[in-house]
């Protein structure tokens, strides 16, 4: 499982004081008005900031760090993720996943077919998860009771039917 989650990624600096604006990777951008801590992936090391300040900008969040004052601090950050620990992450539901516990999960059909959980998209109505079957290729099976008939998240197994129709 995934100890870390991305919750955006630095697109620029704001200003000269500091400031960096966020393309949010979260469902609900919102989050971030809640959010005390991130860890920055400046790639060889993972770096834990403070959040000091948060405001929205058309589809952008700007994040002010604790003891980040000054640009030059912030600039050669540009394009790095932003993650969250998996205690800081937004609390799920009854029959929700973390996408990133869900990708490469093995999938087996009540027929007995294997595959491996390649992608999820995210929909209006539902998610739809990409499942790479042996037998069948690739498949659109969506996030429904009738399909999805067991998610086993410690052992990274999935048990799904297929309805008529989607091979």
């Amino acid at each position: 499982m995934e100890q870390f989650f991305q919750v955006g990624v630095i697109s620029s600096t704001h200003g000269i004081r500091g400031e960096v604006k966020v393309f949010p990777t979260t469902d609900d951008a919102g989050r971030f008005k809640e959010l005390r801590h991130v860890i920055l992936d400046a790639g060889k090391e993972q770096i834990p900031l403070e959040v000091q300040n948060v405001k929205f900008f058309k589809q952008f969040v700007i994040l002010k760090f604790k003891g980040i004052d000054n640009i030059n601090d912030i600039e050669r950050y540009k394009g790095r993720p932003l993650l969250v620990s998996r205690e800081d992450a937004v609390e799920l539901h009854e029959d929700e996943y973390y996408i990133a516990d869900l990708i490469g999960m093995k999938v087996k059909t009540d027929d007995g077919e294997n595959g491996t959980l390649k992608d999820v998209i995210e929909t209006g109505a539902n998610e739809v998860y990409v499942v790479e079957f042996e037998k069948y290729g690739e498949v659109l099976i969506p996030a429904i009771h009738e399909c999805i008939l067991d998610v086993d998240v410690e052992k990274m197994q999935m048990e799904v039917h297929l309805l008529e129709g989607l091979v």
